[in-house]
């Protein structure tokens, strides 16, 4: 398998992840055009693509979507509740009917040789979900956009080879910068968004000897540095109780709009 982060922050989300056989997308929230260009870097063009699958509805993860959908005829994969936010979200334009699959939470699907494991997400959409992709025994997952996780989270990233995962803000950034009151607490809520220490605590429950790879991703621009994402995640592994520490693993960070560098199961 390969993972591959085309465009990963607040300001807009793509993700690769396929196989020899299978190539697809998760979110698309940045231009058509950058979509196509960052794909192209992977030596896959849109006609290529065997579907596209959506987490929510927000537009840093669809505004993409339409311009996407209409020009290759990509099968659009969701969950019915995120389906109908988007059919209402009139910026991203009309979107054939057909092309929308109905995905379902801790249900599986199949795309040629890839499963699919649509996993609950708390946050402030629809009906949120991250997903787990796996093909011939190798498995990746893409854990983004959620205020705080569970054991149910936890139980549904266990013996991953490679983890894409939100480490959103710095707290201390966030509290003290420009956002308005609501939306600083809104990101700080139970379907916010996962601090730099939230996602070390949380990685620090999936850490096990065959990862191979983590990358962090949708950091915000104006309540994080990359630096400082890294440096978190790595103290909050060493510090937390499980024999790792920080440097054990090959953790990097997404870049905001450029194509990251591929990572190769």
């Amino acid at each position: 398998m390969r993972m591959c982060s085309i465009a990963s922050g607040s300001s807009g989300n793509c993700i690769y992840v396929g196989s020899d056989t299978t190539h697809l997308l998760i979110d698309t929230g940045i231009s058509g055009k950058r979509v196509e260009q960052g794909l192209k870097t992977l030596g896959i063009s849109g006609s290529d693509l065997d579907g596209i699958l959506v987490t929510h509805e927000h537009a840093d993860h669809i505004s993409g979507l339409g311009v996407m959908a209409r020009k290759f005829g990509i099968p659009i994969y969701t969950t019915p509740g995120t389906r109908e936010a988007i059919w209402r979200a009139k910026s991203i334009g009309e979107i054939d009917n057909d092309l929308f699959n109905d995905v379902f939470p801790d249900e599986s699907f199949q795309i040629k040789d890839i499963s699919i494991y649509p996993i609950q997400t708390s946050h402030d959409a629809a009906q949120p979900v991250a997903y787990r992709l796996q093909s011939e025994k190798k498995s990746v997952a893409v854990m983004t956009d959620l205020g705080v996780y569970t054991d149910y989270t936890v139980e549904c990233l266990k013996g991953l080879d490679a983890l894409l995962i939100e480490a959103n803000h710095d707290v201390n950034m966030l509290q003290v910068g420009p956002y308005p009151y609501y939306l600083k607490q809104r990101i700080l809520g139970n379907r916010g968004h996962l601090s730099n220490e939230s996602c070390g605590r949380l990685l620090s429950r999936l850490l096990h000897d065959k990862l191979k790879a983590v990358v962090l991703g949708h950091l915000s621009k104006e309540n994080n540095l990359e630096e400082l994402a890294y440096e978190t995640v790595r103290v909050e592994i060493t510090m937390a109780d499980n024999p790792y520490k920080g440097d054990d693993f090959p953790i990097r960070v997404a870049a905001r709009s450029e194509v990251s560098e591929p990572i190769l199961i």
